[in-house]
């Protein structure tokens, strides 16, 4: 057997949100290593063989989890590292597929159920309405990761299509001013999800210019997620050509409006 490493998405929370290759991949793995402070430890408890070794990542440097990377490829063993999430969102993963490229020991993406989508789910909203948004940025304020100066909160809200801000309810007054100066209007409808598809959820509903007040009277400042958009406050809007009897396609022929009316 070669020894290789699966980044497992574990999804958002909820223990049935992994997909079934996520449970393959950590049942198949001698070394499950996650991030106990953001993995649910039902994901681990439920699909790892009861003689994998399971080490909790989040006490442990770059360097240490690059050692067990290393007794991997000399030992030919599998090793799951189970994230929050998906991997690919500020997942960092890209300095551990480095060390995997340099120890020469293969290694593979397993997609996971984002907290965007179960945020999304918890408020009940769909993200991209016709005529409303019809994009969606995903991005959060710098911290100790500094963002790039083009991406900033400010430049993207100039945008004013959804907005999904992660890592960024510590510093919420930061955020609201961030989003108002880009240009949103201050009735802006934002969402708030705290821990989302966890037992303890708590979502939140707010105008913009409420953001700060909210958050912080909830003392959320972690494992949240912020929505901003005026898709979020949809009630009616234009119906989308999909479904449309007008609007025809590989799969479907269009028909007249008095076809589709039962007029003709």
């Amino acid at each position: 057997m070669i020894g290789r490493v699966l980044f497992v998405g574990a999804g958002p929370g909820a223990a049935d949100l992994l997909t079934f290759r996520g449970a393959r991949a950590i049942a198949a793995a001698d070394i499950v290593v996650f991030a106990g402070s953001l993995v649910n430890p039902e994901v681990v408890a439920e699909h790892a063989r009861p003689e994998a070794e399971i080490v909790d990542s989040s006490l442990l440097t770059l360097e240490r989890v690059s050692a067990i990377y290393r007794r991997a490829r000399d030992e030919h063993l599998v090793v799951a590292r189970v994230h929050s999430g998906d991997p690919t969102i500020y997942g960092a993963i890209h300095e551990q597929i480095a060390c995997l490229d340099e120890l020469g020991l293969g290694w593979e993406i397993v997609p996971g159920v984002s907290s965007l989508a179960a945020a999304a789910a918890a408020a009940r909203s769909e993200l991209t309405v016709p005529e409303l948004a019809q994009s969606v940025v995903l991005t959060r304020l710098p911290g100790r990761t500094p963002m790039p100066e083009s991406e900033s909160v400010r430049a993207f809200a100039a945008h004013g299509t959804t907005m999904a801000l992660f890592l960024s309810c510590a510093r919420a007054g930061v955020m609201q001013d961030e989003l108002l100066d880009g240009g949103y209007p201050p009735a802006t409808p934002c969402v708030v999800a705290y821990r989302a598809s966890w037992p303890d959820e708590l979502v939140l509903r707010c105008p913009l210019k409420d953001l700060a007040a909210t958050v912080r009277a909830a003392r959320i400042h972690k494992t949240a997620l912020v929505l901003v958009g005026p898709a979020l406050a949809a009630k009616e809007t234009m119906r989308s050509n999909l479904y449309d009897p007008a609007f025809g396609h590989e799969f479907r022929r269009p028909h007249s409006w008095k076809v589709a009316h039962g007029e003709a």
